[in-house]
C-alpha cells in the first residue's frame, strides 16, 4: 500500500513518499530536517514547537501502525542547553507516540546525509569558494545514516511485531564530523579543507548556532546503538561508500 506521512515535504519525506509499505502504515518524520550535522544549527529554530505539533498530528492517523522517526544522538546525553532541551523534546515526542492511541514504534536514526541534501550541496559550494567550516573535535565520534538507508529502515520497522519498541538505524562506522566533512571535501577536489580555528568562536557564532557546535562535540557510544531494526542492514555501512554514491549521483 502507499504510505501516509507527517512531514512529507522534507527531503526524507519526499523519498519515503515514493515507496510502498506493507499494510496500513503512517510515518511521522516531522523534525527530521534537523537530524543532520550539515545545517550549521539553523534547522533547530522552532524545532520543539513544530516537532511536538507533528507528533500530535501523526497520532490522529487511522493507520494500523505508526512509525515515529527519532534521533539516535540522544544517546550522547547532552549536558547543556540548548541541545539538552532539544533532546528532552525528542524524548517527550517518543513518549507521546508510544503512549498514544495508535500502535507505534520509534526508530532512532543516525545523522542524515545523502544526494538529496541541500545542505551538503551548500557545503560543496562553500568548499569550492575556499571557505572554512566549523569542524568540531576530532575525537567526538558520531553515527551517520545515508538517506536511502533511512527510508529502508523505516519501511522495515513498519510491522506490528515492533509495536512498543525503540529501535535504531545507524551506519556501522562512527566518525567525527571533522573526518566526515574532510573526506567529502577531498572527493570534490579540495585536498586540504579549511577549519575555523577555536580562537574565532566568538565571531563564528554570528553564523553557526550554538546547537551545531554542541552537536559536533557530542560523542556517541563507541558501540553501535541497539537494538537495530529487525531484518534491516544499511547498504552504506561505511560513510565513505555513501559519499562515493552521492558524488556519482551528482555527476549523472
Amino acid at each position: 500500500m502507499s504510505v501516509s506521512i507527517t512531514g512529507v515535504r522534507s527531503e526524507l519525506g519526499r523519498l519515503l513518499s515514493q515507496q510502498r509499505a506493507p499494510g496500513n502504515v503512517h510515518f511521522n518524520i516531522a523534525g527530521q530536517h534537523a537530524n543532520t550535522l550539515l545545517h550549521d544549527g539553523h534547522a533547530w529554530k522552532e524545532f520543539s514547537r513544530a516537532t511536538l505539533a507533528g507528533a500530535r498530528r501523526a497520532l490522529r492517523t487511522d493507520a494500523d501502525v505508526l512509525v515515529h522517526a527519532s534521533f539516535a544522538f540522544v544517546l550522547g546525553r547532552a549536558q547543556k542547553d540548548p541541545l539538552r532541551s532539544i533532546a528532552e523534546t525528542i524524548l517527550e515526542c517518543e513518549s507521546l507516540v508510544l503512549s498514544g492511541p495508535v500502535p507505534a514504534c520509534v526508530v532512532r536514526l543516525g545523522y542524515l546525509y545523502g544526494p538529496e541534501s541541500r545542505d551538503l550541496r551548500a557545503y560543496r559550494s562553500a568548499f569550492h569558494l575556499g571557505r572554512p567550516y566549523w569542524a568540531g573535535p576530532r575525537k567526538a565520534l558520531q553515527y551517520h545514516l545515508h538517506q536511502y538507508d533511512a527510508v529502508s529502515a523505516l519501511l522495515a520497522a513498519a510491522s506490528p511485531r515492533n509495536v512498543g519498541r525503540i529501535l535504531y538505524a545507524t551506519d556501522g562506522k562512527p566518525v567525527s564530523f571533522m573526518q566526515f566533512m574532510d573526506d567529502f571535501a577531498r572527493r570534490i577536489g579540495k585536498r586540504y579543507p579549511l577549519h575555523v580555528p577555536l580562537i574565532a568562536m566568538p565571531f563564528i557564532k554570528l553564523v553557526v548556532r550554538e546547537e551545531h557546535m554542541q552537536q559536533a562535540a557530542l560523542a556517541m557510544p563507541a558501540r553501535a546503538p541497539s537494538p537495530r531494526v529487525p531484518g534491516w542492514k544499511p547498504a552504506f555501512s561505511d560513510y565513505r561508500n555513501g559519499l562515493d554514491q552521492i558524488i556519482a549521483a551528482w555527476n549523472v
